[in-house]
């Protein structure tokens, strides 16, 4: 499976820029439009100029006739760049040209302003004309006139391109300036990852302590991941190692004996001793498969982090407890132990109904196995403050005190050297996994051996 891999930089840088120049096409659009009405207004002033110089020079005649004699300082304030053409025409009353370019197209209707601007086509070129009306008087009355003046519109729009070709200029050095700016402060953020990255590779494969590394507040999360993910794995290769080294010591034995009796079994002369050698070779059989699950047992015990795991439902723990030893009572009988329960009403606790059978499986199958004959073991259940307590009390020999702490321990049997010296410690570790303590003390009359396993209780679940 091929994963892909991205640059985190260039992908920011590429946002930006995207961002950035459809903001900046935006932008030129307006300036576009801005320098288009800057034009018009300096170029409006200009025709304006033109058209008032003209109009003044505007007189009447003594026969009443419209005379103008144009100033050609009003045309040449038009031609400061060569590259336009300056038109012009004077009109007296509706339907009469005096002078100018009578094909010069004009207004005979300025909707109530003095002067009008506009655009249009003369002579195949794009112009922009401004119409001025005024009146010249005879002493007696006074007669219309209009003044036209028109330029062509090379000079506005290369003053357009000028001002949007500055515009962006101006945002493209403002674009990579901020691509360079982001560019630096992307790696410059990006600086803790890299740390984080070469504190991680430096460490040695057995090292899974949680990571130490100051990161931005954005990483922090996945730093807690991966020390939560580093933890889950350092307790789960744990539990591998207990589980292949405690597998490879405690199964030795029993394959030996196994492997021993089919050698005597082959050597039989007789088929009693060939039975003789099977039925020791099963017995060794037998208590590998005990070995083998008490092991996996405590491997699946040690691969979960009470801090990792989620809490279960809440169990009747009266309820669950009569139950088992009800369970018990057969092979105890058998054992000629007399095994009872006490305990009334229900008392809840947060466990794993299975989990919570094999710890007390492990209690009675140790009362039964080491009491001793005629011996009474009693199983109790009670609550007291906030916590639940589980005691299962035997009338037997007992253990010393100087070795009830060691009997906690992994392999550690008693002084009759049976069992597997698995069952105290996995009872422990059961009651760890769901907050609870695990005592051995002598029982009453400073006789025998009482076992008090504590459960934090639980919350009455509601319906």
């Amino acid at each position: 499976m091929t994963v892909s891999v991205y640059s985190l930089r260039r992908q920011l840088l590429g946002w930006l820029l995207l961002a950035t120049l459809v903001m900046g096409i935006l932008a030129l659009i307006d300036t576009y439009r801005d320098a288009v009405r800057t034009a018009d207004a300096v170029s409006d002033r200009v025709l304006a100029g033109s058209a008032m110089a003209i109009a003044e020079r505007v007189i009447v005649s003594e026969d009443g006739e419209l005379q103008v004699d144009i100033p050609y300082v009003a045309l040449e304030m038009l031609t400061s760049a060569a590259q336009d053409r300056v038109f012009y025409r004077v009109d007296g009353p509706p339907g009469e040209f005096i002078t100018g370019y009578q094909n010069l197209p004009t207004f005979a209707d300025l909707r109530g302003q003095p002067a009008f601007y506009t655009d249009a086509i003369f002579r195949g070129e794009q112009i922009r004309i401004a119409v001025l009306q005024r009146s010249a008087s005879t002493g007696i009355n006074s007669v219309p006139f209009s003044v036209t003046v028109a330029e062509t519109t090379i000079a506005r729009r290369q003053l357009a391109r000028s001002i949007l070709i500055n515009s962006a200029a101006r945002l493209g050095l403002m674009i990579a300036v901020a691509a360079a700016i982001v560019w630096i402060a992307v790696t410059f953020s990006l600086r803790p990852l890299y740390r984080l990255s070469d504190a991680i590779s430096e460490r040695s494969p057995d090292d899974l302590h949680p990571i130490e590394q100051s990161v931005p507040s954005e990483v922090q999360g996945l730093v807690d991941t991966v020390n939560s993910f580093m933890t889950r794995l350092a307790s789960a290769l744990a539990a591998m190692r207990n589980f292949t080294g405690n597998a490879s010591h405690q199964l030795r034995t029993p394959l030996a004996i196994v492997r021993t009796q089919l050698e005597l079994a082959q050597r039989a002369t007789t088929l009693e001793e060939a039975r003789a050698a099977a039925k020791e070779g099963d017995k060794a059989v037998v208590h590998a498969e005990r070995v083998l699950a008490q092991l996996l047992l405590m491997a699946k015990i040690d691969s979960v982090e009470p801090e990792a795991r989620q809490m279960p439902e809440p169990i009747d723990l009266v309820a669950l407890v009569r139950q088992i030893t009800a369970d018990k009572v057969p092979s105890a009988a058998k054992a000629s132990v007399d095994l009872g329960f006490e305990g009334e009403g229900s008392a809840w606790v947060a466990a794993e109904p299975l989990l919570v059978g094999e710890l007390l499986g492990n209690l009675i199958g140790n009362a039964i196995a080491y009491a001793g004959f005629n011996a009474e073991v009693t199983v109790r259940v009670s609550q007291r403050d906030d916590c639940v307590r589980l005691e299962v009390e035997d009338d037997g020999p007992g253990i010393p005190a100087s070795r009830m702490e060691s009997l906690k321990q992994r392999f550690v049997r008693g002084e009759r050297g049976e069992g597997l010296g698995l069952g105290l410690a996995i009872v422990e570790e059961i009651a760890r996994l769901f907050g609870g303590t695990f005592q051995l003390a002598r029982g009453r009359n400073n006789r025998g051996l009482l076992v008090v396993v504590t459960f934090p209780r639980a919350v009455y679940p509601q319906a």
